[in-house]
């Protein structure tokens, strides 16, 4: 099993990050790039929770988002073609003073067949700077996305 752990702080304010954590319209790819528009089904949705399946590249995870609590986004996987188990994100929200949003980011990848723990290890190791890449984007993403609507 592998836990990534990412800290970072982008200028969108923490309804900006929410509002794009939660936004399983057309366009989710745009800002967050492992979740490819072909891959995208929102089974059911309400105040506070999804269920969504996302993926790209041939993995895919149906996730239970739930942000009952505005500050704190848990997607917990319930099916994938190779995460199981404890599986799953945790977005945290910490405001600032300035409306800026110091985000803290946990992953945790469970591989739940051959392909999933050999996933599972890449990640935890040179992984890391991957995903740590891919979430700078989604932040870049969202600010530009934020200010091009004006905040």
């Amino acid at each position: 099993m592998s836990v990534i752990h990412f800290v970072e702080a982008t200028t969108a304010t923490p309804e900006q990050v929410l509002a794009a954590l939660t936004d399983f319209g057309p366009g989710r790819s745009e800002v967050f790039g492992n979740s490819a528009g072909e891959y995208l089904k929102v089974h059911g949705q309400g105040p506070g929770w999804a269920d969504v399946t996302e993926g790209s590249g041939g993995i895919w995870e149906r996730l239970r988002y739930d942000w009952s609590n505005p500050r704190r986004v848990t997607m917990t996987t319930t099916d994938s073609n190779i995460w199981g188990g404890r599986s799953g994100h945790t977005y945290t929200l910490r405001p600032q003073p300035d409306g800026t949003t110091v985000l803290d980011v946990v992953v945790v990848r469970e591989g739940k067949n051959v392909k999933g723990r050999l996933t599972g290890a890449v990640l935890g190791s040179v992984g890391k700077g991957v995903l740590g890449k891919a979430l700078k984007n989604t932040l870049r993403a969202i600010e530009t996305r934020s200010t091009a609507i004006g905040g």
